[in-house]
């Protein structure tokens, strides 16, 4: 299974794992089968708020599951659609929070749980 997790930083899997999808400036795919790892640029970072391109993000690269701390409800839908499944992550690296998606232990996000905004006191994401 291909896992994209959106940082900051471009360390590796000790990137913090961020907690925003779409303003994420890297992406570490991790196969966590075979370990083998590669970091993309976000290709869609620039986007206006609500009009993040999930797919054209991860710049054409095919992945079974993203794990990130909040993402939009937009985004979201255009990955479930796409059949790749997203997970909530807690704080801290992708090493840690890899461990924690093989072990079953992150919830898969769903609409309730996604960034609504941050104007005004709308915002009730989960991350």
């Amino acid at each position: 299974m291909k896992i994209a997790f959106p940082t900051q930083e471009n360390n590796s899997i000790e990137s913090p794992v961020y907690s925003h999808f779409g303003s994420a400036r890297f992406f570490i795919i991790v196969d966590a089968e075979t370990g083998e790892q590669e970091t993309v640029d976000n290709h869609d970072l620039n986007h206006a708020h609500g009009m993040c391109q999930p797919l054209a993000a991860l710049g054409g690269k095919t992945v079974d599951a993203v794990v990130v701390g909040g993402i939009g409800g937009g985004a979201l839908k255009k990955l479930t659609e796409e059949g790749v499944k997203t997970y909530r992550a807690v704080a801290g690296t992708v090493s840690e929070n890899l461990s924690l998606i093989k072990d079953g232990k992150l919830p898969e996000f769903t609409l309730e749980h996604t960034c609504k905004g941050h104007q005004h006191g709308i915002g009730e994401c989960a991350h």
